[in-house]
């Protein structure tokens, strides 16, 4: 099938390409993107969606294909679930030009769900900026956006929240302040984002609270609280996420797995091993995941997780 057939279909209401034909829409040149741009606007709102769901899912099949194109034109589509799924499909995508359009969305969209989500995504460049792989000034940028999106407090709280999470891998004291103004707010939802924010900064500073909300009655607390341990991974929070392996949540006892697993240590590596053993159905793939990464980190070359 050749692109020109492809699009065709895809601006048919009653046709649906099979999702194998959708590789036609990577690594499009200057000339087949302003061919497909032409298309896209001609396309049913179900088919645009089904395109985005569709392509990301490919992209995380296959790193080979790339349909940043396609996700860069679906950023002004009028449907705000084409914008947010077009934000992840670009996880991948270096240009500086999707820094610029992810402040704007940021800043700018009327849809809480995708200005959080253009959030997130700017939580890597967030962590380029840290290990000095970004622009100094495109760094700049990028910490006064979300700053503004956290102290704004007319914004929706996913928002702020998803803001402070992406400005968590930033050691700077700034971001230590907004992070601990966050944890000793009132509202739960800033508090969660506030304990995974102390995760992505590594910083064991934080372990002390991170331990206190692990004990915490909200299960949603717990889960970031084991996230944020893993995180940091200093080996004396092992014995303070093992609690956690009998969790009545399953979310939260599949967090300490995967904790457990990047903390590392004889501790963890014990609990894992005996968990292995018991070969229970809904845990034992978190568990051999944990072991493979413990044993990774320790021996990168000839890790083997055995029955």
């Amino acid at each position: 099938m050749s692109l020109e057939t492809l699009l065709t279909e895809l601006a048919d209401p009653a046709a649906e390409p099979a999702s194998s034909e959708l590789v036609h829409l990577s690594d499009l040149g200057p000339e087949q993107v302003a061919t497909f741009l032409e298309r896209w606007s001609e396309m049913a709102l179900r088919k645009r969606r089904w395109l985005l769901d569709e392509l990301v899912r490919l992209a995380e099949d296959n790193v080979e294909l790339s349909f940043d194109a396609v996700f860069l034109a679906a950023l002004d589509d009028r449907d705000p679930d084409v914008r947010r799924e077009a934000i992840r499909g670009l996880w991948e995508y270096e240009g500086r030009d999707l820094i610029r359009a992810l402040i704007a969305l940021l800043e700018n969209d009327p849809d809480a769900a995708v200005r959080a989500e253009a959030a997130i995504a700017l939580g890597r460049f967030v962590l380029q900026a840290e290990l000095d792989m970004l622009r100094a000034s495109d760094a700049e940028r990028i910490e006064q956006a979300l700053h503004r999106a956290v102290d704004n407090e007319s914004e929706m709280s996913e928002v702020r929240a998803r803001a402070l999470e992406a400005l968590g891998a930033r050691s700077e004291g700034w971001v230590r302040d907004l992070v601990q103004d966050a944890y000793d707010s009132g509202d739960r939802r800033l508090r969660l984002s506030a304990v995974h924010a102390m995760g992505r900064s590594a910083d064991g500073a934080w372990l002390p609270s991170v331990y206190e909300e692990l004990e915490s009655d909200d299960a949603e607390m717990r889960f970031e609280a084991a996230g944020a341990a893993g995180a940091i991974a200093d080996e004396g929070a092992a014995s303070h996420v093992l609690p956690l392996l009998l969790d009545e949540d399953a979310e939260v006892q599949l967090a300490a797995i995967a904790a457990l697993g990047q903390i590392g240590g004889p501790e963890a590596r014990a609990a894992l091993r005996e968990l292995f053993a018991e070969k229970n159905e809904r845990t034992h793939d978190a568990v051999e995941a944990a072991l493979a990464d413990l044993e990774f980190a320790e021996d990168p070359l000839g890790f083997t997780v055995r029955e």
